[in-house]
């Protein structure tokens, strides 16, 4: 490294946010850029590690433990600190077709398993990575780059979300031409209408790298729906492969007393609509589910959770307050997760962050069951009934704790938002192509497609992202999408040339 002992003479530093008071006020991203000079010091905290597990992208303990795209970090992290950015993005786009998504929304596992981690705050590998490629396209690098020669063999790609994308920017490459179906109005699928605009801006990051892969050569049709507007069969005429990236869009519902009640609602009937609404009106045409002076109660965790608090902190909640099942986690490394796994511990992330310094307090309440939605008479939701739960005792043939009686308590609720996972991906186009479905517990159910091969029961159909692993991170999304491009060009071609 060009910094042997950068790691032990530099702290850790990450850019500010934008104050969380003010950026509730708009819809704009909240992290602020950092000056290239404080980039170099943060690369030069990269170690010369031996193994860089950084960039491993294994599975420990049912998590990723290190970068799923395999980015060459400590590589880039040296060429950031040398000042070379134009290398450093070289490097960075080997592995990863999209580091402007992964730079934002990523939960960067790469930084759970940092050498460095060991016995001291992690590099800071996902800013540098979104600050080399916002360099980039600030500088003017990133350019539409067409393939010089065409196979002229044709791929559907169904899906736009990162999965979609990855396969077809990978197979455009190969020289293939690649036509992707979207439902949706817009192209992006999760990065779209999944993601609020304040963690990830939709004109000026995600529609700015599709219309270079439409100058690419990649056609894109939207409002299209596969199955319904397009039949399924069509595409196995027309095409010479088809891959499904359709996502995990089926939510997992909480079938409790009340559940039917007006005001309760899944996250992303929540999310989705507020998005488009922002971006087709600024919100002015009201085609959304608006949480302005209402008392609003999400139930789960994860990012999702998390995107419903800072969605209703923007419209001018009343009030909020976020119920977890699970323990709350401390705030170091227990000893069962041990380096390199992903650190299970506790985090504040910015909606958490805007709700405490809206409302005085983190949102989330730990070790809380909802027990039922109570009617205010004329079919509205108005309170959660809940009950807390002791972890330490286990129900005999039933989950892993018990309700604790006397706890139960009633909150106020004029909107519930439930943010507890996904089931898998919705079924029709793979039942029309053929393609096996592979059911799990509690209603869970996958496409069936080979690990690492992704292809399925009809040879010319691959499958790849949420729908054929569940609900993931969009860095895997991106994994697997460039791996499903991998195995049609070799599908196509006899073999293949693409990583």
């Amino acid at each position: 490294m060009g910094k042997p002992t950068g790691f032990k003479e530099f702290a850790r530093q990450v850019p500010a946010d934008r104050d969380p008071l003010l950026r509730i006020l708009d819809w704009n991203e909240f992290h602020e850029h950092m000056p290239e000079s404080a980039l170099k010091t943060q690369g030069a905290r990269c170690m010369d590690c031996g193994v860089p597990f950084c960039h491993t992208g294994d599975m420990m303990a049912n998590m990723a433990s290190g970068c799923p795209v395999n980015n060459l970090i400590p590589e880039w992290n040296d060429l950031v600190y040398q000042g070379r950015w134009r290398d450093a993005l070289d490097r960075l786009h080997k592995t990863n077709n999209f580091p402007e998504f992964t730079g934002r929304v990523c939960p960067a596992p790469c930084e759970g398993s940092c050498c460095l981690s060991v016995i001291e705050p992690a590099v800071t590998i996902k800013n540098i990575e979104c600050s080399i490629i916002d360099h980039a396209f600030e500088k003017g690098w990133v350019i539409p780059e067409p393939p010089q020669v065409r196979t002229g063999k044709k791929i559907a790609v169904v899906g736009s979300g990162p999965a979609g994308l990855a396969a077809a920017a990978q197979l455009n490459k190969a020289g293939h031409w690649v036509t992707v179906y979207e439902r949706d109005d817009r192209v992006g699928g999760l990065l779209m209408y999944g993601i609020p605009n304040m963690k990830l801006d939709k004109q000026e990051v995600v529609a700015r790298r599709v219309r270079i892969m439409e100058q690419e050569g990649i056609t894109f049709f939207t409002n299209t729906s596969v199955g319904k507007d397009v039949p399924a069969s069509q595409l196995l005429e027309d095409f010479d492969a088809v891959v499904l990236a359709t996502g995990s869009t089926r939510p997992r519902d909480l079938p409790i007393p009340g559940r039917n009640l007006k005001g309760v609602h899944y996250a992303m009937d929540f999310l989705r609509p507020n998005t488009r609404s922002l971006l087709d009106s600024k919100l002015t045409d009201g085609n959304f589910i608006n949480a302005k002076d209402k008392n609003v109660v999400v139930i789960g965790g994860g990012d999702t959770g998390n995107d419903c608090l800072g969605t209703s902190l923007r419209h001018g909640c009343k009030s909020l307050v976020n119920f977890e099942i699970v323990e709350k986690p401390s705030l170091q490394r227990a000893p069962n997760n041990p380096w390199p796994q992903w650190p299970r511990v506790f985090r504040v992330d910015y909606g958490h962050e805007e709700a405490a310094a809206k409302f005085g307090d983190d949102p989330r309440q730990f070790c809380i069951q909802t027990a039922e939605f109570v009617d205010d008479g004329h079919g509205n939701v108005k309170a959660v009934k809940t009950i807390e739960v002791d972890w330490q005792v286990m129900t005999e043939g039933g989950p892993p704790f018990v309700p604790i009686p006397g706890t139960e308590k009633e909150y106020p609720a004029d909107l519930v938002f439930l943010a507890l996972g996904f089931l898998g991906p919705e079924h029709p186009v793979a039942d029309q192509l053929g393609v096996k479905i592979k059911e799990g517990r509690g209603g869970m159910s996958w496409l069936d497609a080979e690990h690492e091969r992704y292809t399925t029961s009809n040879a010319k159909v691959f499958v790849a992202g949420d729908c054929r692993r569940g609900q993931s991170l969009v860095v895997w999304a991106i994994n697997e999408g460039r791996g499903a491009a991998r195995e049609v060009d070799r599908f196509l071609m006899g073999t293949t040339d693409l990583p």
